[in-house]
């Protein structure tokens, strides 16, 4: 996960899930509350947040800055991914597959957020097993964080691009 300068890049960010507990005591129920935040450029950044607070705008705010403290670059290639990938974190699992130009960004949720922050324009997605927000934002930016291009893989394997494309 390589740490880029937050401050050079123009990061929008997107609320994906705001979550309430509640603690019950003598006088009624207190609630709090905890928010999921991707922020990215549309460039091949993109980073996620966790904030906690007894207010719902204190906690998205929350979220946001640690976020913008969790920022890593994505390879892309063209407005898709290079291959297939699947990111796992807990019981969430999610298959992402480079598509088309003019597929657009077949995902949803937490996933359609963390893809389309990053810059990722043509995907095809299949989450599998949990359904968790929280999981599945974590599973995805996993999930991107293996992508590698075909330069890359030739250099690890010592052998030329054509052969890694032609087998």
């Amino acid at each position: 996960m390589a740490k880029t300068k937050v401050s050079e890049l123009d990061l929008k960010d997107k609320l994906v899930h705001v979550g309430r507990t509640a603690k019950v005591v003598k006088g009624g129920r207190r609630f709090n509350f905890s928010a999921i935040v991707v922020v990215g450029d549309g460039n091949g950044h993109v980073g996620y947040g966790l904030g906690k607070a007894g207010e719902v705008v204190d906690a998205v705010q929350k979220a946001t800055e640690a976020a913008k403290k969790n920022v890593t670059k994505v390879r892309l290639q063209d407005n898709t991914i290079p291959h297939d990938v699947v990111g796992k974190f807990g019981a969430a699992k999610i298959l992402i597959k480079p598509a088309t130009a003019g597929t657009g960004v077949i995902a949803a949720g937490g996933v359609r957020a963390v893809l389309e922050l990053a810059g990722v324009q043509d995907v095809l997605t299949k989450s599998m097993g949990s359904s968790n927000p929280h999981n599945t934002v974590k599973a995805t930016i996993k999930a991107l964080t293996m992508l590698e291009d075909i330069t890359t893989v030739a250099d690890r394997r010592g052998v030329s691009v054509a052969k890694v494309m032609h087998g």
